[in-house]
């Protein structure tokens, strides 16, 4: 089954049309019930982003949200739109989503990223020319840390391990599912197909022949290191809709948001930018035949997440698109989606079905030991 969902970059952003500004609390606030929301109209994933700067709102460490949003959910999966691993110490990583996992039942996955504010890398005492060494020296200690009981590691950029165990270990013996995520990186395809994990093309400011040439190299390099066939490389992609009943509509309502929005406002027009990127203004008919047409272009893919709470669209707004996404939009693309992709093709990856590829789940629980003996404690004692 192919996966549908929101991403969210939790920007604090004037309403155009009311001159109104969001608090940061009302930004937190709505972004839980929006979360809610979408596990209450069937969709399948809430992702957040991770940002430590104004104008957003989004959680500097992401598991805060996604817990509270966990403890308020039973069926949709949790991921970040984007997880530092750049300036994160994977340590703190293999610890935090290990722990969150347990929270939410295995509902975790990541999704890595380098982020895309520059001064984020001295923030945390990283320099941004090293953003391509980090992202690969830090994952490949990530890895081991969920998938080895005692790490002895050195590298260039953090201080050596000797014989660490990260806890709590893994949910079931297994990490959670990682998405590695890049706009224009040919570098992080290459570690996404390396290790087998998710690409995910973040293509909301991309024409489709970009994307296609990113997820053709992911897909080609998945087949080079063994995973499988090309068409079974793990694929997700991003976009961007604002829908009405009438997409004149449609266009006249998101037109002031679009023309001061922080990220791509005062630029190209919105009819430009709608023609040349993913982002869809119009009925919910229109979203339909433009999104069911991506696999045409990049193949069966497993994840596709919206962006639609940005720009200063006020809560009650984005709680209607909810209602037309989960309610019209995502059953038809579904539809269309499971009809088209052949038996080979692998579902998008879940905790359960990772655990029953795995054999089934294992108790990895690591149990204190005497430091003299080496004895538990019971034999201790």
């Amino acid at each position: 089954m192919m996966q549908f969902g929101i991403f969210t970059v939790g920007d604090v952003t004037t309403d155009p049309t009311t001159g109104r500004t969001p608090t940061e609390h009302e930004r937190i606030k709505a972004t839980v019930a929006i979360a809610r929301k979408a596990e209450e109209v069937g969709l399948d994933v809430f992702a957040t982003g991770e940002h430590h700067n104004p104008p957003f709102a989004a959680p500097a460490n992401p598991t805060v949200l996604l817990a509270n949003i966990a403890a308020q959910t039973e069926r949709i999966i949790l991921s970040t739109a984007t997880t530092l691993i750049t300036t994160n110490d994977p340590v703190r990583l293999a610890e935090d989503y290990a722990y969150l996992q347990h929270l939410a039942e295995g509902r975790v996955d990541l999704m890595m990223g380098r982020g895309n504010t520059g001064p984020v890398y001295p923030w945390f005492g990283r320099d941004i020319r090293d953003g391509i060494p980090l992202a690969i020296e830090n994952y490949a200690l990530l890895r081991r840390l969920w998938t080895e009981e005692a790490v002895t590691w050195s590298g260039k950029h953090r201080t050596p391990l000797q014989g660490f165990t990260s806890t709590p270990r893994p949910l079931d013996g297994v990490p959670p599912f990682v998405w590695h995520g890049s706009i224009r990186s040919p570098e992080i395809a290459e570690q996404a197909a390396y290790y087998g994990d998710g690409f995910f093309h973040n293509n909301i400011f991309w024409p489709m022949s970009h994307t296609k040439q990113m997820v053709q190299l992911y897909r080609r390099r998945f087949e080079h290191y063994g995973h499988g066939g090309a068409d079974q490389a793990i694929v997700g992609l991003g976009g961007q809709v604002f829908m009405r009943r009438n997409s004149q509509d449609a266009v006249r309502e998101f037109r002031p948001f679009f023309d001061v929005a922080p990220v791509y406002g005062h630029g190209p027009s919105l009819e430009d930018f709608t023609r040349e990127t993913p982002l869809t203004v119009g009925s919910p008919q229109q979203v339909i035949e433009r999104y069911a047409a991506m696999a045409d272009e990049v193949g069966d893919y497993q994840r596709q997440l919206f962006l639609i709470d940005h720009a200063g669209l006020p809560l009650s707004t984005v709680m209607e698109q909810l209602e037309l996404l989960g309610g019209e939009v995502v059953p038809e693309l579904r539809r269309i989606a499971d009809a088209r992709r052949p038996a080979h093709v692998p579902d998008a990856p879940t905790h359960a079905s990772r655990v029953a590829a795995a054999g089934g789940g294992r108790d990895m629980t690591v149990h204190a030991v005497d430091e003299v003996t080496g004895a538990s404690p019971e034999v201790a004692r």
